[in-house]
């Protein structure tokens, strides 16, 4: 995938944005550059979601305008090679991972990205998997 971010932003990570727009989060995105970051499409359907939910128009603008301000990664080949490899090792290991988080490890895995979350106890159970946390 050419021009691909290089860190994808977690719901969580995304959420403390939201709350915090002026935060840690807004201070890594000007560190690494708006450029570098990005976010997958399972994250956005969450996060839109969540919104709908709430049923929250002021929530929906928000993360209309942050999910319109970055690159949203569609999930593709080869995510689902790396999906099945990943959840059959963790499941033969006896640690599985949620089944959104499953997918956004796929994803982030087969771009040779940075995932950045919160949620680092689950994620880091992935192989090879890059996690940092921003918050």
């Amino acid at each position: 995938m050419t021009d691909a971010p290089t860190y994808i932003l977690d719901t969580n990570i995304l959420s403390a944005l939201i709350r915090h727009p002026r935060g840690v989060v807004r201070d890594h995105i000007a560190r690494v550059g708006e450029t570098a970051v990005g976010t997958s499409i399972i994250v956005a359907s969450e996060l839109r979601f969540g919104a709908e939910k709430r049923a929250s128009p002021a929530l929906s603008a928000q993360i209309e305008a942050i999910l319109n301000a970055m690159v949203i990664v569609p999930q593709e080949p080869p995510a689902d090679v790396a999906y099945a490899r990943i959840r059959h090792q963790l499941e033969r290991d006896g640690t599985p991972i949620g089944p959104n988080d499953l997918l956004i490890a796929a994803q982030v895995s087969t771009m040779g990205a940075t995932l950045v979350t919160a949620n680092v106890g689950e994620f880091e159970r992935v192989p090879a998997l890059r996690v940092a946390n921003w918050l």
